[in-house]
């Protein structure tokens, strides 16, 4: 049997991969041949979605039964943007200063490398782990996330796969290896607020209906206040204005209508049904305030919340928590912090089928001109992955 141990070679092969969302660039081709002779049946299922693109994505299983442990990523990576701001080409795959540079060398080729360089080490070292190992591979993670990770699941499951626990490998680390682990996420809801006015001459307002001063009382309202103060395990949730619209490209005419839109990142003292009852009753007392607008009535507001909130979650499996403390801390030294800071992920998706975790690389160059990994750090993820495997199977054994 062939062995894949150096997550350098996979990574370089990987990058060379241009695999822009939704585009499989080659990618999931470049990763079945490489885990093909590790023992594990390839499938490649493409899922479609109406008004989105088709999306490729990939999952792969060796062993037949006993504890089935996952490892989930993407291949799929954002676009590199001017290219004249590389250094190196940014599907080059070259190595510079001890530097593997490339689109999506972090974000997160570099993750998947080294978990499967790491499960090739533990069959060279040990041989096949007593269980199941599964990759949960999408190309649909940096796009819109309706024919990834969420339908691989269902189809999963729909042909009877049972996941005891899962780590996904996207960068978690802020300065240094090992720094950090996520046992959870902060929710996610969006709305566009719309007001409607009445368009007119700004020399003339009594004819007209302003929809900003509404816009303005709602936009204080929501952010006044803070919502909590955060819990035990979750920093305190954070509502962000993200825009303010009304269309209008003239300085002398009132526009008949704005649109206001918001992010709310929060935590686990919400649900999305009971952040949307607050914030609907907060938009409520400020359309009724005369504050702004003396003398008028009510503004009409309509609220549009979008499709899917992803709800606050932590993970509660001490078997997988500890098994992964215990790895890193045999290879770096460090006591990571447990944290459920940053934006979403997948897991928010995977959470629902099985304890989830997520460790990686360091973030600081994802998503950046010039995006490279650190040999040194790529070499060390691979040796906490492959102790991480080790140590979750005799946890199960």
């Amino acid at each position: 049997m062939t062995q894949m141990t150096d997550p350098v070679d996979i990574l370089s092969r990987l990058i060379r991969c241009p695999s822009v969302t939704p585009d499989e660039g080659g990618a999931l081709a470049a990763l079945e041949a490489m885990l093909a002779p590790l023992g594990f049946q390839v499938e490649r299922p493409v899922f479609s979605g109406e008004g989105t693109p088709d999306v490729e994505n990939l999952f792969a299983r060796a062993g037949s039964s006993g504890p089935h442990l996952v490892f989930a990523g993407h291949t799929d990576v954002v676009p590199p943007g001017e290219i004249s701001d590389w250094r190196e080409g940014p599907f080059s795959a070259a190595i510079v200063d001890g530097e593997l540079y490339g689109r999506g060398a972090v974000d997160m080729k570099g993750g998947i490398a080294a978990f499967v360089a790491a499960y090739g080490r533990h069959v060279a070292h040990h041989g096949a782990p007593a269980g199941r190992v599964s990759l949960l591979i999408t190309g649909d993670e940096e796009g819109p996330a309706v024919n990834g990770t969420v339908q691989l699941l269902e189809w999963a499951k729909a042909r009877g796969e049972d996941f005891n626990a899962c780590l996904v490998g996207e960068p978690t680390n802020r300065e240094a290896l090992g720094d950090m682990i996520k046992v959870g996420r902060r929710g996610s809801l969006s709305a566009e607020v719309l007001v409607t006015g009445r368009q007119g001459h700004v020399a003339y307002p009594h004819l007209a209906d302003n929809p900003v001063r509404a816009v303005v009382a709602i936009a204080e309202v929501l952010m006044a206040e803070p919502l909590d103060a955060g819990s035990e395990r979750f920093p305190a949730s954070n509502l962000e204005i993200t825009s303010i619209d009304t269309g209008n490209p003239s300085v002398n005419v009132i526009p008949a209508r704005a649109r206001l839109f918001f992010n709310v990142r929060f935590s686990d003292r919400w649900t999305p049904e009971s952040l949307k009852e607050e914030l609907t009753r907060r938009i409520e007392a400020a359309t009724a305030s005369q504050r702004f607008r003396p003398g008028r009535e009510a503004a009409a507001v309509e609220i549009v919340w979008r499709e899917r909130p992803a709800e606050a979650f932590l993970t509660r499996d001490d078997a997988l928590t500890q098994s992964l403390i215990d790895a890193i801390a045999d290879v770096t030294g460090r006591q990571p912090e447990l944290s459920t800071s940053g934006g979403t992920s997948d897991a928010r998706f995977i959470k629902d089928y099985c304890p989830v975790v997520e460790f990686g690389l360091v973030g600081k160059t994802m998503h950046m001109a010039n995006e490279r990994v650190a040999l040194s750090d790529l070499e060390e993820l691979t040796r906490i992955y492959e102790a991480f495997i080790a140590r979750w199977f005799a946890a199960h054994a």
